[in-house]
């Protein structure tokens, strides 16, 4: 279990990834589809999601670094876990209160399409966040 939840959470890294990208090169995270096109967004939108790329790379990276720490099965795994898991359930949720928000101010944030997806990407942060909290807490206690 922790074997496969750890490679889960490997691949949420990749989530990470594309916040570098979206940080260095938005036309290219706009390409690959890591950000809404602007032609459906608000400027304000992509002034927003670059800022908050910027502070996703200061603290995202706490999830898939401890998935690695699962993997290799290193003691400080579940504790890194649970802090791993803390900011993921933060990012999805603060995330999607915020485009719930712009959205209901009337603020262009891309197409259905891309508000669909958006949605899903946090709602998997919350839940991968969930987990790493709960098999931290089962292997602590």
């Amino acid at each position: 279990m922790r074997v496969i939840f750890g490679t889960l959470c490997v691949i949420a890294g990749l989530l990470y990834l594309g916040q570098l990208i979206s940080v260095w090169n938005v036309r290219l995270a706009q390409r690959l589809g890591l950000q809404e096109s602007s032609d459906h967004t608000d400027p304000l939108l992509g002034r927003v999601e670059l800022w908050a790329a910027r502070w996703d790379l200061l603290w995202l990276w706490t999830l898939p670094a401890a998935a690695i720490l699962m993997l290799i099965n290193h003691w400080l795994w579940p504790y890194a876990a649970m802090i791993g898991g803390g900011a993921f359930v933060d990012a999805g949720g603060r995330e999607a209160a915020k485009i719930l928000g712009l959205k209901q101010e009337g603020v262009r944030i891309g197409s259905q399409q891309e508000f669909r997806l958006a949605m899903a990407v946090y709602v998997y942060l919350i839940a991968a966040g969930c987990l790493s909290i709960g098999i931290g807490l089962l292997e602590v206690i």
